[in-house]
Parts: structure tokens; sequence; C-alpha cells
């Protein structure tokens, strides 16, 4: 029988190579993984769309669930269908291991805490070597949507807050970037800056924070600024890279949206329209969301 979940989107506030220490927003973007059990002990993954894609990260959420619950001999077909851009830094990899989990804890009729499913991802995430840090802010956005502020050395989430309901619009160049092929000890000679940015998430300017940390980390990975600054001139409450790029991210309200379109239509790449997201991927996840310290 197959079984099937959806996660949800995520965009960069602060991204967390340079110091370990990130913030992203929830956006209404998914992924969907369906998952069949089988008796063989295989693992078979596949991404429609995009099968030359590297599906390790997809295995590796497979295993440790399976390994987490004890279910020797069992194994899984797993296919993951996605409106995400992959490898353009718009948390792909997070949202396919969210989704995964979610439906492999459903055929399994289990239950992990949100909190023990992030850490799998994460895992995940460094074992398969999609990411630096674990990516535990991007799962953690996923996951419970709005604003997080997270430690992801520490694998904590710092503060939470509610995002307005914005739409939001993504410029996606069609070149894929991969994490791996960052120049990471030039991204960290601008720690103190970045970590600017992050002060000011923690605090709640988190829009603030997203256009610094966009401005900064265009300039540590070599990548253009003239989106943001002329989409800022128009209007946009935030704009920024995602991730480690090429995509970037602008957040707009009424007045800007057309003017901020009209300057991302005059740049190479493709315009996604999406919006905030208030909500967890599952009711599983559902917490109260509010401007506090974590434990």
């Amino acid at each position: 029988m197959n079984v099937e979940a959806t996660a949800y989107g995520a965009a960069t506030i602060v991204n967390a190579l340079a110091t370990g220490k990130g913030a992203a927003f929830g956006i209404d973007l998914w992924t969907k993984a369906r998952v069949e059990l089988t008796e063989d002990g295989v693992v078979e993954t596949k991404i429609i769309g995009d099968p030359e894609e590297n599906t390790l990260l997809a295995e590796k959420c497979v295993r440790a669930v399976l390994e987490r619950f004890r279910k020797k001999g069992l194994g899984a077909r797993v296919e993951t269908e996605t409106n995400i851009p992959i490898a353009r830094g718009l948390k792909s990899s997070s949202v396919a291991g969210n989704a995964i989990v979610l439906a492999l804890l459903t055929a399994l009729r289990e239950r992990l805490e949100p909190e023990e499913i992030l850490n799998l991802v994460a895992d995940a995430s460094l074992q398969s070597k999609v990411s630096v840090t674990g990516a535990f802010d991007d799962a953690a956005a996923s996951l419970y949507g709005n604003v997080v502020v997270t430690d992801n050395i520490l694998r904590k989430t710092i503060r939470t807050f509610p995002v307005e309901e914005r739409e939001v619009l993504l410029l996606v160049p069609r070149e894929k970037a991969y994490t791996s092929e960052v120049d990471l000890k030039r991204i960290k000679a601008f720690s103190r800056q970045v970590g600017i940015a992050y002060d000011q998430a923690v605090v709640g300017r988190y829009w603030d924070a997203m256009t610094l940390n966009g401005l900064v980390y265009t300039h540590a990975l070599g990548l253009p600024a003239d989106a943001i600054v002329e989409a800022m001139e128009a209007g946009a409450l935030a704009a920024g890279i995602s991730g480690k790029g090429p995509a970037y991210a602008f957040v707009v309200d009424r007045q800007s949206k057309q003017p901020v379109l009209d300057i991302l239509r005059g740049h190479d790449g493709d315009v996604i329209t999406s919006r905030t997201r208030t909500y967890a991927s599952m009711p599983l996840t559902r917490r109260k969301i509010g401007r506090r310290k974590h434990d």
C-alpha cells in the first residue's frame, strides 16, 4: 500500500554557513513523498521529474527511520515529487527529507516528536553531504512554518515568530549550485556581518535580517546583488539570496508586488510566485508559534 505525505518549502532569512546559526521562514511550495514498504530489505528511491539527481539523502532518511523502530528486514520504495526547483538554495533537500520521514511514519504507524524528525533529517543531510551544517533551520521552517531562528550546531530552535501573510516572489536561475561546491573559507570571512543579521532576526526584525544577509552573501558567493537592490528600491519588504543560491527571494505587499515583478522579469531566470506559510506540515507538528525563547 502506498502512503503519501507532504512537506512544505522554506526560504532563507540568515544563512548558517558562516556562523552555524540561521533563520528561515515557511513558504507554500511543496514536496510529496510516496512510500511503499517492502519485505526484501531494499531501499529504492526516485525523484519524479529529475531522475538524474542524487537520491542518497532519501535513502539515509529511510534507513534511519527503519533503524529507529528496529524494523529489520523491511525495505521501501520511495518516490518524491516537488514543485521546488532542486539545487537552487530553496531547501529542496530538507523538505524532501521531512516529507519522506512523515510518509514513513504513517506507513509504519509510528510517531516521532518534531525535534526527533528534525534531528533525523539533519543527520541524513550531513551524511549525504547535501549540507555543511545539517540545515536544521531549513528543516524546522519546513516542518513548523512561520519564522524560525536556530542554532544549527546545537540543533536548537532559539526563537519562533508568527509570520505575516505575504506574497513571496522567487527569481530562479536555470543553473544549479550545490552546497559542496561553495568556498567556506571565503564565506566565514563574513561571519561578523552575518552575525549582525542573525541578531536582527533574534529580536524579530527578520525582514531586515533577510535583506542584510542577502547583500552579504551575494558578495561572499560572488553572485550579483542587482535584483536585491532594485527590488528594495521598488518597495519590497525584504529581498535576499536563498541558501547558497543561485535563487533569490523577495517578500512583497500589495503595493510593491507588480513593480518588483516587473524588475524580476528583466533578469535571467524563472519567476515563481509563492506565499508565506503560517501552518505546520502535519497536525503531528502543530504547536503554538509565539515571540518567545524556547528551552
